[in-house]
């Protein structure tokens, strides 16, 4: 008969099994490409200590998929909650050193099972995301994995915070479920989204393109707005969405959290007089304006290199989380088109979902004429920002900073 002291023994063998991923090589294998292990990150992101780990043991369940015996605990990713700033998360951390963080059947209920738990308990998921995509050995089982994910990123949507960090590849299939939630993290020279890769895009396409240009972290941050934040290291991706815990609450419940300062409310900046130019057609960065009118002068820019003429993203006024939307005449004299449109009404939305006030500071021209911008659907487009505002609850503070002509 086994005695406890064996049992224990064995457990700890097993748990040192599971921190290790698939091996000492394919963890050297991992940092070798400047990347970190999936449980480095975890430790990164969460307060010292916090991490209670789920279904550490769990492995794909049969020998039917051409696998053999190739068995690993946790099956590729590590799931859990933790806490940031003292306050509670669930989190998922798939581990490319497993199956190349490839999902199977087990992988997706892992993932599944700690989502359920977000959506009861009100709390917010954080998914880094380092995989390959589906395990195609599995086949359709393994897409049905996706499938349910999705399910889940669509009902806890406006429910509670969704956050993905995108660290390292991140294609077909997987890219979906990072689309679906609130806010999307990319790190420079690691992070790849993409529906098809660059051999099948030059196979169907004949276009030649390398990783970077197709799906890289420039790219999406710049060109698509897939990407709402784009860092230049993984600790300073983790160090990001910490920081974006200042200003959103734990659920649609809640009210965000408030934040001490010592910058008075009843506080006169003299410079704000001359910020904004007499002349309509002068430029000027609003950031400027954000920052003098902001506690402390902190402002946490959401969506910072694209649409670069509208401004939006998260700051305190008296102690109390807003979100800013603001014209950016540095930036096309601060004109509303179809990408600057769309990226007002995401975050609107999200402000109104979880119960952040609204501040908008206004100097735009109007909507951009054009052919392009016509055919392109600013109409519908236009429409969809005028409908967030309308639909949103909270409170809205519009502040005209020189104009605000026509529609816009």
């Amino acid at each position: 008969m086994t005695s406890m002291k064996d049992k224990l023994e064995r457990l700890e063998e097993l748990k040192a099994q599971s921190e290790l991923g698939g091996g000492i090589k394919r963890i050297e294998a991992q940092h070798a490409k400047g990347k970190l292990t999936a449980r480095e990150r975890l430790d990164l992101l969460l307060d010292e200590g916090s991490f209670l780990e789920f279904d550490r043991f769990v492995t794909h369940r049969t020998s039917e998929f051409g696998l053999g015996d190739r068995k690993y605990l946790g099956d590729g990713v590590a799931t859990g909650q933790g806490r940031i700033h003292g306050r509670r998360v669930v989190v998922f951390a798939q581990d490319f050193t497993v199956f190349g963080g490839s999902l199977s059947k087990a992988h997706a209920e892992k993932i599944c099972k700690i989502m359920d738990l977000a959506m009861k308990a009100g709390c917010p998921i954080i998914g880094l995301n380092d995989s390959g995509g589906a395990r195609i050995q599995e086949g359709v089982a393994s897409l049905g994995g996706y499938a349910d994910i999705f399910l889940r990123n669509t009902l806890a949507s406006g429910v509670v915070p969704q956050i993905s960090a995108i660290l390292g590849p991140c294609a077909g299939g997987a890219v979906y479920s990072p689309a679906i939630t609130d806010f999307v993290y990319m790190v420079e020279g690691i992070s790849y989204m993409f529906v098809t890769g660059p051999n099948v895009v030059k196979t169907v396409t004949h276009e030649e393109v390398s990783f970077d240009e197709l799906g890289g972290a420039q790219v999406h941050a710049t060109k698509s707005g897939v990407a709402h934040f784009i860092m230049d290291t993984e600790v300073a991706c983790l160090e990001g969405i910490r920081d974006l815990f200042h200003y959103i609450p734990q659920n649609n419940m809640e009210d965000p959290p408030t934040r001490v300062t010592e910058d008075p409310d009843d506080r006169m900046d003299d410079q704000l007089r001359d910020i904004v130019p007499e002349k309509p057609n002068k430029p000027y960065d609003v950031h400027d304006v954000i920052s003098r009118v902001m506690d402390d002068g902190i402002f946490h820019d959401v969506h910072a290199e694209y649409a670069k003429n509208i401004v939006v993203g998260f700051a305190h006024l008296g102690g109390r989380s807003v979100g800013i939307v603001a014209n950016q005449p540095a930036g096309m004299a601060g004109v509303l088109d179809i990408d600057s449109s769309l990226k007002g009404a995401r975050f609107v939305r999200f402000c109104d979902a979880f119960n952040i006030p609204i501040v908008t500071f206004e100097d735009v021209p109007g909507f951009l004429p054009g052919v392009e911008q016509e055919h392109g659907g600013i109409i519908k487009h236009g429409a969809k920002l005028l409908y967030a505002y309308s639909e949103a609850t909270v409170h809205k503070l519009s502040v005209i900073l020189r104009k605000a002509y026509g529609g816009a």
